[in-house]
């Protein structure tokens, strides 16, 4: 590796690092500017704080990855996320933006379930609680796992050293600045990201004389794009574009909307960040595309087809240029494992810990209690990722599944639905988390297989959850008077504020 990679690269941790300590000086002195920025962060940063948070290290390696190997049904993939993100925008981020606010200005998801019900310490906020630090534990070590390999891959390094650099920084600069730390890091590599996506595939299709050349190299792998539209199963179908339904239940996305200064600023996000998602996912799709042309017309192996986004880097560029779209694909891990460790710690800490303890703690000692919680979900992702044979985007399918069907239904009618009940809002949890986990593990397939060879497990977990709390709903008893109250009050306002 070149010297000056590996400049670039400490240029880009040079930085971070320094986001960091310029966010603990501003917004660090209590849980409210640890957990959400204080609801001060502009719609620009929002938009590429939830898209680069939301893209991770799949969107560089995973997404190309899965080109690579399946072909043009992966498009169906990438179809389902740009809509389920653009109907998040319009459905979700302006009704919580205002909820969580008249909800006693509720900091974390669970804690706006609880509030939802006038009930600041029900068991709802404990369950929701321990399934976003069980979940967000196995989606951080998905990050993980493509640092590593990242480190293996590029610079020909040990995997364990990749873990241990990659959660290095990204650990420095979350315990350091919380939210703001987070959201401005993230705003910097989401602008790495989308350059990256861009100057990758277009420098690589240099490497042939025309679009029809590309394309029969590419054919010598992957079905044609018309026999691929044709031959996908409508269960297939249905599964990849049922990933957009994750959307709705992803804390580490949604609580950008919470944390944006105004919901009249909603809409200039939705733009921004709509934009750069089309644009970044265009890209990952067309790296792996011409990653497959390029294999075939140069008879190159590649062992792990995740890491083409990697090979192109180190082939096609200058060294400097090369490190820099190294740097991308850090910024790209990096950006979801802080989110993922700081929504997880405010978890730990404001919804167990502060709930369980049943004692009044000071700002400075729940920010720090916080900065505990982040490195302990780091300590435990760290040795899940040790098992360097996990794909990431099995990793990441299985977390976005489990936060889907467990969340995404209770957000939708925690906001949508006025006499929803505390009994229907834990069952739907429940329900769908359950449903997940069976439909991932259980054998019970006549060969020995799950069922999720058959259907995403979003689909089933989604359904199951929304049933019962539809269910539970019309035959618990009605909700306060309080809650109806606070319903309406949050529609209220958010006609004010439009």
């Amino acid at each position: 590796m070149h010297y000056l990679t590996y400049v670039s690269l400490a240029i880009y941790f040079m930085v971070m690092l320094g986001i960091g300590l310029f966010a603990y000086k501003q917004s660090t002195s209590d849980v409210s500017g640890y957990i959400l920025g204080g609801r001060k962060v502009s719609p620009q940063v929002t938009a590429l704080s939830a898209g680069a948070s939301d893209m991770s290290g799949w969107m560089l390696m995973g997404l190309p990855g899965a080109m690579f190997l399946v072909g043009f049904e992966t498009i169906y993939i990438a179809l389902g996320l740009l809509i389920g993100a653009l109907v998040n925008y319009l459905v979700v981020a302006p009704k919580l933006r205002v909820y969580t606010e008249v909800a006693d200005n509720s900091l974390t998801i669970p804690e706006f379930f609880a509030k939802r019900f006038h009930a600041p310490n029900s068991h709802v906020r404990i369950i929701a609680a321990v399934i976003i630090v069980i979940f967000f534990t196995l989606y951080t070590s998905a990050g993980l796992v493509a640092g590593g390999k990242l480190f293996v891959s590029a610079f020909d390094l040990s995997y364990e050293l990749g873990l241990v650099v990659t959660l290095g920084v990204v650990v420095s600069y979350t315990l350091l600045g919380g939210f703001l730390a987070v959201s401005m890091t993230d705003f910097v590599q989401g602008c790495i990201m989308f350059v990256a996506l861009v100057l990758v595939p277009v420098v690589a299709y240099q490497e042939f004389s025309s679009a029809d050349k590309m394309m029969g190299f590419a054919y010598e792998s992957i079905p044609h794009f018309s026999d691929a539209m044709q031959n996908v199963t409508m269960l297939g179908l249905i599964s990849s574009l049922s990933w957009g339904l994750g959307y709705f239940g992803q804390p580490h996305i949604i609580v950008r909307f919470m944390a944006i200064r105004s919901v009249s600023d909603i809409k200039i996000a939705r733009r921004i960040g709509m934009s750069w998602m089309t644009v970044t996912i265009i890209g990952a799709l067309a790296t792996g595309l011409v990653g497959i042309a390029y294999a075939n017309k140069f008879d190159m192996k590649l062992v792990d087809p995740e890491t083409i986004f990697i090979v192109f880097s180190e082939l096609l560029f200058h060294p400097l240029i090369s490190g820099f779209l190294l740097a991308a694909i850090l910024a790209a891990i990096m950006s979801t494992i802080s989110s993922q460790l700081l929504v997880s710690s405010s978890s730990l800490t404001e919804d167990i810990y502060r709930v369980l303890s049943k004692k009044e703690s000071t700002d400075k000692e729940m920010v720090k209690m916080g900065r505990y919680g982040v490195a302990g979900v780091a300590v435990v992702a760290s040795v899940l990722a040790l098992d360097r044979s996990n794909s990431i985007l099995s990793l990441v399918s299985n977390a976005w599944a489990g936060f889907g069907a467990a969340f995404g239904p209770l957000v939708l009618f925690s906001l949508y639905k006025k006499n929803l009940t505390h009994k229907a809002a834990v069952a739907g949890i429940v329900s769908g988390a359950v449903t997940v986990l069976f439909w991932i593990y259980a054998p019970v397939l006549a060969d020995g297989k799950a069922l999720t060879s058959l259907m995403y497990e979003m689909i089933p977990g989604f359904i199951v959850s929304s049933i019962v709390i539809w269910i539970t709903s019309a035959f618990d008893a009605d909700p306060c008077s309080k809650t109806v109250d606070t319903f309406h009050e949050a529609n209220r306002v958010l006609i004010e504020q439009q």
